[in-house]
């Protein structure tokens, strides 16, 4: 709970004990007199004297407060707050006290600065662009906009991103520091297009002037109380961030005003007298002019308690396993392993630890349980046992031992399995051998030597075989990562054994039939997806022996009869076996036999088991022509499971939106899906009896073998969690992570572990996942690599932007909003409507929108609900009434795209006079190559050339399927009775292309243009593409609203360089300018459409 001292008494008596000098201060600002700083730590907002002293503590909602503004007379604050479920603005008195919002959009709303008269605030939000923009339409660029203190209507002054704004004294000029594409804003030391400049707007002519301009990071800009110069950040002869200098009359002469080592200045602002201030290493410091930095000594008073949580989960398991009696669940929320009944809500909590627990499993005794845990800061294996035997189960149990094995500070051990009869635990050390250990002796034996397996996260995909003396396994087979096989090797150790040997993905192998057979997953069959991911599976199962193949391919009748004869055998295998025996037995070992026929009888199936489990019989001769296809329709697969008989496959498919339970009788090969569940992922497991579960994360459930009806299984748990303790062990598990799997073997230069406690001092003085993300960002750019830095989604309730599918005029002041351009396919975008441009909406619901309200306030939370809005035509002066549903920004995002596309389509049919096509590569994905492939060979087959933009793609896999697509080169021509009906290759590009890139191009949108320039299928026009081709492991954390990026495989060129950090030139190199953009100018796309006529042409003399 955060709480305001305002007794001066009780700040002193609490200065002597409870004071501490705070890490971790953000977004400091020095105020316009330089007599006081504002700076935000812990979510939120407090005032310290320039001098140092005592910081009072300003804000005191339990919601994050950042980016204090201070008004030109030092009077007010403007500041962001989440305490309505989103970033807006808020202004307040600079001493404190009740603060009135002013924005209202569901869009992250930032404040920059104040107009120099203090009327406006200016702030950076993603909310439309002009309508004649060329702009591409993305959140990721924010436009300028400013809104009144007083609150009202807001106004757009930029539509190109600017960020940090500093005016001058006249209100005439700004600096600001721009904004290029999607690189995390923490990232330190590249050198790319992509690093932001320091840029000069005149607000009377327009026009915009780069000041830096070139290939380094430079932000955060403030005028020199005079006016003549500026102060900004910048990282220069590979140092870190300083304060540099420069004079508007020759920028180019820089000078350094600061000289730290290691750690980044960060938030860089000035008094009207000339003192600088800014943060280095977490800490306030100030600097006069022609003087050295001084460290501003911060004394503050917190009550803070310790962050013990209470959290309780009903949902949200992160993995689940069923126990072999199929009595109990043991599953993982937040990193805590709990089990639950399958029969009541009955649920314990077995481990209690702020690390990450994961892979737990039962013993075939059911009183037992295995799982990894990182609370040692290396992944170890763990037992946890039922300590009294009066105790059935976990859910009901009082007194649990857990013992840890194999312990060792430098052997990671994950992914533990029980062998079938107890006695040995499998596992996987150092994330790529499978070992066992024998559970008597301690002895390890090591089962395969990792050199079949290059995936960095963890482990892969395993079983026992029934009989304990088989696993199999995916593994890359022959040298093809990430193109797995699915194999078997014996438990005792040696050469896996390739049952598939495919170019396709296979993988989830599982022991079916007594052992007899494996069933597992694959792409073979199923449609490609031209990426990475996404490709249709089946599922599919490998015989291992001839016999088992053949009782497969039996008819529904002969299989019958065959199970019949062979009851019958062993009915009289049995009888003159216990002939043979009672010859040598007496009456009374008769009478005994007797007396426990009937106690036998019902173990007799289950000794039939054992006795097949013995029996497993692996041919490998000809098992390549013993793998058969069981689903009828490839398709988005979950889990799948055979029946305990073996005559029904159960496997989860997405054909709409979740998954759902399918049902496949395999003599009869009739299919239908089973219970419709639209469920996220989902596992499916046998217990001994035969029943199947369902364990997901949405919900659990078992299904009865001979009915298939579902019964929920429900849980609460319920745990309290040190969050200071688990935000560490998250911290400690991001740092394990990055040393075992950046793609890059000594991190760049950096030493890890040096770098990791300069962050980890921070710490304690984090309490919420805003500013441990940033720390995660500030810490992980210290590495110089893309695809990384932390991130937080909250989970909030909050207000929710909703849009009309209209695009307003910015430049309209009267009452109401003028409609600039009705969005094709949008709410109001249908025949019976009588709006068009120039339309003004006065009202929605029957509320006003006077010229100092903001329309925003009135669409929240409107999607999908019917709203009256109220029109008015100034050209007839008809005033009427229509009602719509509104649609979300998501919705409206995706309709301003396809809207962009056409025009920059249509302006290349203009432009080339309909020579040319054009195509945009929206992401390196599955979507976004058919419908090239589709435009390309279709409507444009009969252009001279294409015109192919990747500007703005965020990345995928599409190099290889786009170099294929696009260089294509005629070799014959179809010919119908001396008609021309098609050239050939049919499916490929065979004429000319050019394609477009800019500084937004990130990932496979680096290693696309690449391959591109360097196959010599075309040139590249437009701006350098920084070096980001990586390919990156997203990781949720334990606490699921935050995730981190990991770089884990990188692209090495023949000389041993790679792309990662490599820019990549184009051929023709021009930008597309801040003042010509929003007129809807694109002086990129007009040069490329030049450039490649001017190529046809030539080609053809």
């Amino acid at each position: 709970m955060k709480k305001l001292i305002t007794s001066l008494a009780l700040v002193l008596v609490a200065l002597s004990s409870h004071a501490i000098t705070p890490l971790w201060m953000r977004d400091a600002r020095i105020s316009p007199d330089g007599s006081e700083i504002v700076f935000c730590y812990k979510g939120d907002i407090y005032k310290v004297p320039a001098q140092g002293g005592a910081a009072v503590q300003l804000t005191t909602q339990a919601s994050y407060e950042a980016n204090p503004v201070w008004s030109p007379d030092g009077k007010q604050i403007a500041f962001a707050s989440d305490r309505n479920g989103n970033f807006d603005l808020f202004i307040m008195p600079a001493d404190g006290g009740i603060a009135r919002r002013l924005t209202f959009h569901s869009a992250l709303e930032i404040p920059s600065a104040f107009t120099p008269d203090g009327k406006f605030v200016l702030f950076s939000a993603s909310i439309q662009d002009p309508a004649n923009s060329a702009l591409f339409p993305t959140g990721a660029m924010m436009e300028l906009y400013k809104v009144p203190v007083s609150g009202g209507r807001t106004e757009q002054v930029l539509a190109t991103p600017a960020e940090w704004v500093c005016f001058d004294k006249s209100g005439k000029n700004f600096l600001y520091q721009d904004r290029k594409g999607f690189e995390d804003e923490w990232r330190k030391h590249h050198t790319s297009s992509i690093t932001r400049d320091i840029w000069l707007y005149d607000t009377q002519t327009g026009k915009h002037t780069n000041l830096t301009n070139r290939g380094g990071e430079d932000r955060n800009p403030v005028y020199a109380p005079d006016g003549t110069s500026v102060y900004f950040l910048s990282e220069r002869n590979n140092g870190s961030f300083n304060v540099y200098n420069f004079d508007l009359n020759a920028p180019q002469e820089v000078k350094a005003i600061t000289t730290f080592r290691t750690h980044p200045v960060r938030f860089l602002s000035i008094s009207d007298k000339g003192t600088l201030c800014y943060t280095y290493d977490g800490e306030l410091y100030t600097q006069e002019p022609n003087a050295r930095p001084k460290k501003v000594s911060v004394d503050l008073v917190r009550d803070d308690e310790k962050e013990m949580a209470a959290l309780r989960f009903s949902q949200g398991a992160t993995s689940a396993s069923v126990s072999p009696d199929g009595k109990q669940v043991a599953f993982i929320v937040r990193g805590d392993v709990f089990v639950t009944s399958t029969d009541y809500a009955t649920t314990k909590q077995i481990t209690n630890t702020p690390a990450k627990e994961a892979s737990v499993s039962f013993a075939p005794d059911n009183r037992t349980l295995v799982y990894a845990s990182e609370r040692t800061g290396n992944w170890q294996l763990y037992t946890a046992k039922i300590a009294r035997k009066e105790e059935a189960n976990f859910p009901n149990a009082t007194l649990i031992e857990e013992e840890v094995l194999l312990p060792s500070k430098t052997v990671e051990r994950a992914y533990p399995q029980y062998s079938p009869d107890g006695k040995e635990l499998a596992f996987i050390e150092d994330r790529n051998r499978l070992m066992v250990l024998d559970l008597k002796t301690k002895k390890v034996r090591q089962v395969t030597d990792g050199s079949t397996w290059y995936n960095t996260g963890g482990g892969f995909d395993y079983e026992w075989s029934p009989d304990g003396k088989w696993f199999t396994l995916e593994f890359i087979g022959n040298r093809h990562d990430p193109y797995s096989d699915i194999g078997i090797v014996s438990a005792q150790g040696g050469t896996i054994i390739n049952l598939t040997n495919s170019g396709y993905i296979s993988g989830s192998p599982r022991w079916v039939l007594d052992g007899n057979a494996i069933l597992f997953q694959t792409e073979r069959y199923g449609m490609r997806a031209h990426a990475s991911w996404g490709s249709q599976q089946d599922v599919m199962m490998v015989f291992l022996n001839q016999d088992a193949y053949d009782r497969y391919r039996l008819s529904k009748e002969d299989f019958e009869l065959l199970k019949e004869f062979e009851k019958e055998q062993k009915k009289a295998k049995k009888k003159d076996d216990d002939k043979k025996k009672d010859g040598n037995k007496s009456k009374k070992e008769k009478a005994d036999k007797e007396k426990d026929k009937a106690d036998k009888a019902g173990d007799e199936e289950e000794l039939e088991d054992k006795a097949d489990k013995n029996d497993i019989i692996v041919e490998f001769n000809g098992i390549e022509d013993r793998i058969v296809r069981l689903t009828p329709n490839s398709s988005d697969l979950g889990g799948a499971i055979l029946s305990k008989d073996g005559e029904n496959l159960y496997y989860f498919s997405a054909f709409e939106e979740g998954y759902d339970l399918w049902k496949m009788n395999l003599r009869e090969k009739d299919t239908k899906r089973l219970h419709k569940l639209n469920s996220g992922w989902a596992s499916l497991m046998l217990d001994k009896e035969g029943d199947i579960f369902l364990l997901g994360s949405r919900n659990m459930q078992k299904m009865d073998a001979k009915s298939d009806a579902l019964k929920s299984i429900s849980y609460q748990a319920e745990m309290k969690m040190d969050l200071a303790a688990e935000r560490e062990a998250m911290f400690d598990h991001v740092y394990k992570q990055h040393q075992k799997r950046f793609y890059n073997l000594n991190m760049h230069g950096i030493d890890w572990d040096v770098m990791t406690a300069a962050y980890r001092k921070f710490l304690p003085h984090i309490d919420n996942n805003y500013d441990f993300a940033e720390l995660l960002s500030e810490w992980l750019g210290e590495l110089n690599v893309s695809h990384t830095g932390g991130r937080y989604s909250p989970r909030s309730n909050g207000d929710v932007t909703s849009n009309l599918g209209l695009l307003f005029d910015w430049n309209y002041q009267g009452k109401g909003m003028q409609i600039a351009e009705i969005i094709e396919k949008g709410p109001f975008d249908h025949s019976r409507t009588k709006v068009k441009a120039g339309c003004i909406i006065e009202k929605i619901n029957g509320d006003e929108i006077a010229p100092d309200k903001d329309i925003t306030a009135l669409l929240n939370n409107k999607a999908g609900k019917k709203t009256l809005i109220s029109l008015y035509d100034p050209q007839n002066k008809e005033r009427w009434e229509e009602v719509v549903k509104p649609i979300t920004s998501g919705q409206l995002n995706g309709l301003l795209y396809k809207r962009w596309v056409k025009q920059r389509a249509a302006d290349v049919e203009k432009w080339s006079g309909g020579r040319l096509g054009y195509v945009h590569i929206q992401s390196m994905g599955d979507g976004s190559f058919r419908t090239v492939y589709s435009d390309i060979l279709g409507k444009y087959n009969n252009c001279d050339g294409i015109v192919i933009d990747t500007r703005f793609n965020g990345g995928g896999r599409l190099h290889e399927d786009i170099e294929i697509l696009f260089s294509g080169q005629k070799y014959f021509t179809q010919v119908v009775r001396g008609r021309e009906a098609c050239d050939m290759p049919s499916r490929r590009w065979n004429k000319p292309s050019i394609m477009l890139q800019c500084e937004a191009n990130y990932s496979n949108a680096h290693g696309t243009p690449w391959v591109y320039k360097h196959r010599n299928i075309g040139k590249l026009v437009g701006m350098p593409v920084p070096g980001t081709m990586t390919s990156v492991s997203w990781e949720t954390l334990q606490d699921p609203s935050l995730v981190f990026g990991i770089p884990i495989i990188g692209y090495r060129l023949p000389d041993g360089s790679y792309l990662e950090n490599t820019q990549l030139e184009p051929d023709i190199k021009v930008a597309n300018s801040p003042e010509t953009v929003v007129k809807g100018e694109d002086t990129q796309l007009k040069m490329a459409v030049d450039e490649l006529l001017k190529e046809i042409d030539s080609q053809k003399k």
